[in-house]
């Protein structure tokens, strides 16, 4: 009989001295006399990974969020024994590994101190759950920035933050609130003109802690699982987000409509609110490519059916949908009704293919449709046949794409809103608690999803999106920032978020226009499709309790500054499908905060608003009511006012005037921007003409210009047109060269070239070393000329 006894609160534990350590292959092996071993594995020369174990062995080493298809090798690797430490050196750095405690420190090669460990990495037992609670904790340097960590409501530079990891269901979140839906534990350090990064790959609830506990210490920790990072070496941020959006994975191509824009409401039903609403986009010529049906679409909100009185036929009017040039989008929650005469339910019942609690029954939930079980997505079985599901909504009634909601998961009336933390998950061969699956469940339901849309759209590309999401998911689906609230505080968040999701490797993002939550001014909706036309993906999305939030819903101003603003997108099709395809074939993010753009520069590394939008245009939203203009910082260079066409240097903050009808948009000097013709949605107009805006610089630029069929797999068979364009401005010459890739021949013949900004009178013009007549290319002077498009070189010389 044991009496009087408690259990010992062991509190911290540490690694203490290496006794052993083996060098096998990419990978060096140190073992501490206390059953520690840590493994660090060389990915490349500039990506270093680092995993602990405490129990003598490590478990299978699995992960969601690393892309498997990826290559990775190293040019150099040597392992040398000092004195009181090993060093591992590859070709851009060195790690020195204390032989008394483990405890690390990364050098470039020219031994200046990029990241040194505090208490390094230490535990604690956790009698609860078992395992271990797992910590890190490294210095931070005197001026050190910290950015990334994807969606965070919070300042761009995250120093003095401490920020969680979980997602959650946050219904009209706010400014700084944790956590939210996405789960992304990767962040970028900078200091010194150095950049490095960090991914803590661990699926438990995680937390990150920016100096706010203790002013010199930057520490992450997890409540389960193994302490298992990867640092990655710049010294450039591009370097480091190129490097970790490799690991991570990135999309296929969108089909091209999927960049237009996109209206939505909870809910457009029945069928004839549905047209009423795309016939007045048609009327008003305010171009959109999709139309959303929210849960009311369903059967007594059952996914996978229809609600038959609101949509007697649904493939007919789908079908009338795609003749006038709209995409019919449709919701998909994970939540399954109890409904013995459900077939879904059914289905999953005999396979056995919902989540179970930990004794033994199903996990029960409450959300839309009433009581609810919920497939286990980490289950490669359930994931197959998830994805076989899809075939009436996308093969047989012909919808274009799958919204997956409420996937963190969400389960209404209950304390945590989720699933009780003993939930069971086969977890891909690795069965556990949902502690450790929580944040990769609403991933993988958009992979599942994914494959289905894929599947049964073929031969066109598969539209997935998603609200939850772990880090890894941008190789499935889009993302979106949640119900948001349609405040100016909103306006300022969703510009943060969606700039920061970017540099998480998760690019393709957007938030709700307008605000989902309450109901906005019609100068905050103005203001807010102002911004969001400039954001990967654009859609406005409203709950139906608050009113109505389509352009016509306000006034005459509102209806004409969404029609510029959303046409400018449309116009700007062939730049922003360039900047996707650099985004995929690079992992160069399509949105790009200032300090991403220019960290040398330290007035960039506090900025929130302004951003690079693709790779040569800047974009500064107006964020509060009643603005006649705003500062704003130009960074260095020469930059183009898009509205006026005036030159300014950059390097300095500036007042810039606007009208209600404009927001602050610069052109970087040197930049050809391509442009189509304002389409209603895409694919409707057949032109002979693409425009090329061409912004002199004395100087050289580069530009590009991605093209293919606008959906389909040919791309990947070369038939594609990547077509690079160097601008080579001097005093009194202006010189374009073009080099074209690609099998894919555009329709058009024709280049219409916009000359902007030249500083002298135009009195010659040779193509390929041609002088060509004015009057044949129908030059006006110092404005645009109409050429073929088959020239190699454009040669324009002043008087």
């Amino acid at each position: 009989m044991i009496t009087n006894t408690s259990l010992e609160y062991k509190g911290d534990l540490y690694p203490s001295k290496i006794v052993s350590y083996e060098h096998e292959g990419d990978s060096i092996f140190f073992n501490t006399d206390n059953k520690v071993i840590l493994k660090v594995t060389i990915l490349r020369d500039s990506l270093i990974r680092f995993r602990f174990t405490t129990k003598g062995y490590f478990s299978n080493d699995f992960s969601y969020a690393i892309d498997k298809t990826q290559l990775h090798g190293y040019n150099f690797l040597e392992v040398t024994e000092e004195e009181t430490y090993f060093q591992i050196r590859t070709s851009k750095v060195k790690c020195k590994i204390q032989k008394a405690d483990l405890r690390l420190s990364i050098y470039d090669l020219n031994d200046f101190l990029i990241l040194e460990d505090e208490l390094g990495f230490h535990w604690e037992e956790s009698y609860e759950y078992g395992g271990n609670i797992v910590k890190m904790s490294k210095y931070a340097k005197d001026g050190e920035c910290y950015y990334g960590l994807g969606d965070k409501a919070t300042q761009m530079n995250l120093k003095g933050k401490r920020v969680e990891n979980f997602a959650t269901d946050q219904y009209a979140y706010q400014k700084d609130q944790e956590p939210l839906y996405k789960v992304v534990p990767f962040y970028i350090g900078l200091h010194n003109k150095q950049s490095y990064g960090i991914f803590f790959d661990n699926t438990f609830r995680t937390f990150f802690d920016f100096c706010q506990e203790r002013r010199n210490v930057t520490s992450f920790w997890a409540e389960g699982g193994e302490m298992n990072y990867y640092f990655v070496y710049g010294p450039q941020m591009q370097d480091v987000v190129t490097t970790y959006t490799d690991l991570t994975g990135k999309p296929e191509l969108p089909p091209l409509w999927v960049l237009g824009y996109h209206q939505c409401k909870w809910s457009y039903y029945p069928e004839s609110k549905v047209k009423e609403i795309t016939s007045k986009f048609r009327e008003l010529q305010i171009p959109c490519d999709a139309i959303y049906l929210d849960i009311d679409y369903m059967d007594g909100f059952r996914c996978f059916t229809w609600n038959k009185n609101y949509f007697p036929d649904p493939k007919r009017m789908v079908s009338e949908l795609a003749e006038d040039g709209f995409k019919t989008i449709v919701i998909i929650d994970p939540g399954i009704k109890i409904d013995k005469d459900y077939w879904v339910y059914k289905e999953a019942l005999e396979k056995d293919y919902f989540c179970k609690r930990a004794d033994g029954p199903y996990m029960k939930g409450k959300v839309w449709p009433g009581e609810c079980n919920f497939p286990d997505y980490t289950n490669p079985a359930v994931r197959e046949w998830w994805a076989g599901l899809f075939k009436e909504l996308i093969a047989d009634i012909g919808v274009k794409g799958v919204w997956n909601d409420m996937n963190e998961p969400a389960v209404m009336e209950v304390p945590n809103k989720t699933f009780p933390m003993d939930v069971r998950h086969i977890y891909d061969g690795n069965p556990c608690s949902h502690r450790k699956a929580h944040n990769i469940y609403g991933t993988q339901m958009a992979r599942a999803t994914y494959h289905g849309v894929k599947r049964f759209a073929y031969p066109k590309r598969p539209f997935v999106i998603t609200r939850s999401a772990y880090a890894g998911a941008q190789r499935y689906t889009s993302s979106w920032t949640g119900d948001n609230v349609a405040t100016w505080e909103h306006l300022w968040i969703a510009n943060i978020q969606v700039q920061r999701l970017s540099i998480s490797g998760m690019g393709f993002t957007g938030s709700d226009i307008g605000g989902f939550a309450e109901q906005p001014t019609g100068e905050l909706y103005a203001r807010w499709i102002q911004l969001g036309v400039f954001h990967p993906f654009c859609r406005t999305h409203s709950s139906g309790d608050h009113g109505n939030q389509e352009p016509w819903a306000f006034d005459e101003e509102v209806i004409n500054i969404t029609r510029k603003f959303v046409s400018l997108r449309y116009q700007l099709l062939p730049y922003l499908y360039t900047m996707f395809w650099q985004y995929i074939e690079e992992g160069i993010p399509m949105l790009k905060p200032l300090v991403y753009y220019d960290q040398d520069d330290t007035q960039t590394h506090y900025r929130n608003d302004e951003f690079i939008f693709g790779n040569q245009i800047l974009v500064c939203p107006i964020l509060e009511p009643n603005a006649v203009g705003r500062r704003m910082y130009i960074p260095r260079g020469e930059w183009y006012n898009y509205w006026t066409n005036e030159l300014f240097i950059g390097g300095k903050e500036i007042w810039i005037d606007t009208k209600f009808d404009e927001i602050p948009v610069f052109v970087k000097a040197g930049a050809i921007i391509p442009k189509y013709p304002v389409q209603q949605y895409v694919g409707e107009l057949e032109f002979d003409e693409l425009t090329l805006d061409v912004y002199y610089k004395n100087g050289k630029e580069q530009s590009a210009v991605y093209e293919d069929a606008q959906d389909g797999y040919d791309y990947k068979k070369g038939r594609y047109s990547y077509l690079s364009l160097r601008n080579i401005g001097k005093e009194k010459e202006l010189i374009i060269q073009l080099h074209k890739e690609g099998k894919y021949i555009t329709p058009y013949s024709k280049y219409k070239i916009n000359l902007i900004g030249l500083p002298f009178k135009v009195a010659e013009i040779e193509i390929d070393n041609e002088k060509i007549e004015f009057d044949k290319i129908n030059f006006e002077q110092n404005n645009f000329l109409l050429i073929d498009k088959e020239f190699n070189e454009l040669h324009i010389v002043g008087e």
